[in-house]
């Protein structure tokens, strides 16, 4: 089998069928779980999951299955307003620890996470694994960044 060829109807499918298992039964198997919703407005497989954390209270995580890839995002935060370097410094060095998931920039300078999987191994154990990453990616990242990008908001509160 040809790496560069697009995967093909049947795994597609396949992928699809993985996802939409898994959705059904995530709500009651996840107690970080709020609510799974399929984006009826778009032409396109597209999902997502509103999770309630404690560093940030609620985010949600969209997945997109795309004809060679399920794409995964949440919005972390808007721009920083302050410590740009730093800001940005404490993400790319978090980038070099993470697997499956990346910190880039989005419209308006916001800061999303952000991943692909090939969908040939996207399966149970690969959606588990990628939601759990960005579940413990926003935990860690999340209250040290808005420090550093927000800081004279603390400084203020002090």
């Amino acid at each position: 089998m040809d790496d560069f060829a697009p995967p093909s109807t049947e795994q597609r499918q396949l992928a699809l069928d993985h996802i939409e298992n898994w959705l059904l039964v995530l709500v009651e198997q996840n107690p970080a779980v709020d609510a799974v919703v399929a984006d009826e407005e778009v032409d396109e497989d597209r999902w997502f999951v509103r999770v309630n954390g404690d560093a940030k209270d609620v985010y949600s995580v969209w997945f997109t299955l795309g004809q060679r890839t399920l794409t995964f995002e949440t919005y972390v935060m808007p721009a920083p307003e302050e410590n740009h370097a730093q800001f940005f410094e404490s993400l790319l060095r978090r980038n070099h620890r993470l697997r499956e998931l990346r910190f880039s920039i989005g419209e308006e300078s916001a800061v999303f996470l952000r991943g692909q999987l090939d969908l040939r191994h996207v399966d149970t154990e690969a959606l588990d694994r990628i939601l759990g990453s960005v579940y413990v990616a926003i935990e860690q990242c999340f209250q040290p960044a808005v420090r550093i990008g927000f800081a004279s908001r603390f400084n203020s509160m002090s």
